[in-house]
């Protein structure tokens, strides 16, 4: 095997053995393929390369303590592949073929998946597409669904530090009532230029706000918002915002140690009432976030006033990690043991 540094692993795609892909053609789901190559040959014409007929997930895998891996919460990544695919009039995938494909892409690149407690994982990309032909706007008659893995590192480079972000009013990542809370592509690509600009200016990513308003929190970056105070979890509602697998478990955590949990429209002018504030996805799990900067108000919410992630964000990083790498129970049976 090749010499891999797995305690400096970035988050990026790393080649690994095989992937796995099965077909939708004739009204019915194909036999599930095993390939090494990264490639896919797709009719020049296919819609997800014209109408973003497409949609993704994200999840990971753990090797524990006791050497085992465990798969964290594959089924919401299931159901939430399946409201994107209804969203934008594609086939879904059944459950057990997901399940199948995820676990089989595992197996075949086990070698791959990064030791215990190194904070590195296994990361699994679910991808479907439309791959049938279409010039009019109208769904495909015929899909691809295919999982690849890659180990990755932590998504920011620093890990579990407070990051700087920055508001973003000059774009919008998803209309409302449109694709926002559907896990497509056109939602990062929209993304990409206010990201990059935020980059440029020394920020790690951009809070987005509502895009018909400009006066309530969507997401932050490509993750939810949440917020703390008065020992309340505090998360947005939203129709354009992802419902991020993170933020659930999260959300579950936080009941279990004893937080209220509100989802409820966040102000822009509540940033300067909480406690602590973060952004939660796959790729992180919690980033706390050290300072809000508004640059369209002049304005600075300033957190981690210490330098230092705050205590019920590092409570809730600790224990949803501690679970994902088999060194806590899980009493909410979010994590399957490989054999």
């Amino acid at each position: 095997m090749e010499n891999i540094d797995w305690k400096h692993l970035p988050f990026a795609y790393m080649k690994t053995d095989y992937n796995v892909r099965c077909y939708y053609r004739e009204g019915k789901w194909g036999e599930l393929e095993t390939t090494s190559s990264e490639f896919i040959p797709m009719h020049m014409a296919a819609t997800c390369l014209h109408y973003g007929q497409e949609a993704f997930e994200g999840l990971k895998a753990f090797r524990g303590r006791d050497g085992k891996i465990r798969v964290f919460r594959w089924r919401e990544n299931v159901k939430r592949m399946k409201e994107t695919a209804i969203g934008i009039k594609m086939t879904p995938v059944p459950e057990e073929l997901f399940q199948q494909a995820v676990f089989s892409a595992i197996r075949l690149n086990e070698r791959f998946v990064p030791p215990y407690g190194l904070g590195a994982s296994l990361y699994i990309r679910p991808l479907l597409i439309g791959t049938g032909a279409e010039v009019g706007v109208k769904p495909a008659k015929e899909y691809l669904f295919m999982v690849f893995v890659t180990p990755v590192g932590p998504y920011f480079k620093d890990g579990y530090k407070p990051v700087d972000v920055m508001i973003c009013r000059t774009h919008d990542r998803a209309a409302p009532l449109g694709t926002g809370a559907f896990k497509v592509g056109g939602n990062y690509a929209a993304s990409l230029t206010s990201l990059e600009m935020a980059h440029q200016l020394g920020f790690s990513t951009t809070l987005y706000l509502d895009a018909k308003e400009k006066k309530y929190i969507d997401e932050a970056g490509p993750a939810n918002f949440f917020g703390i105070k008065n020992n309340t979890y505090i998360t947005p509602d939203s129709k354009s915002i992802l419902p991020s697998i993170t933020n659930k478990s999260v959300i579950d955590l936080a009941k279990r140690i004893g937080l209220k949990v509100e989802r409820r429209p966040v102000s822009v002018e509540e940033l300067k009432s909480f406690d602590e504030v973060g952004a939660c996805g796959t790729a992180a799990v919690i980033t706390p976030i050290k300072k809000i900067i508004d640059p369209d108000l002049n304005v600075i919410y300033e957190y981690c006033r210490d330098g230092n992630p705050g205590p019920l964000s590092t409570q809730l990083y600790n224990s949803i990690v501690a679970i994902q790498n088999g060194d806590a129970e899980d009493p909410f049976g979010w994590v399957d043991i490989m054999d």
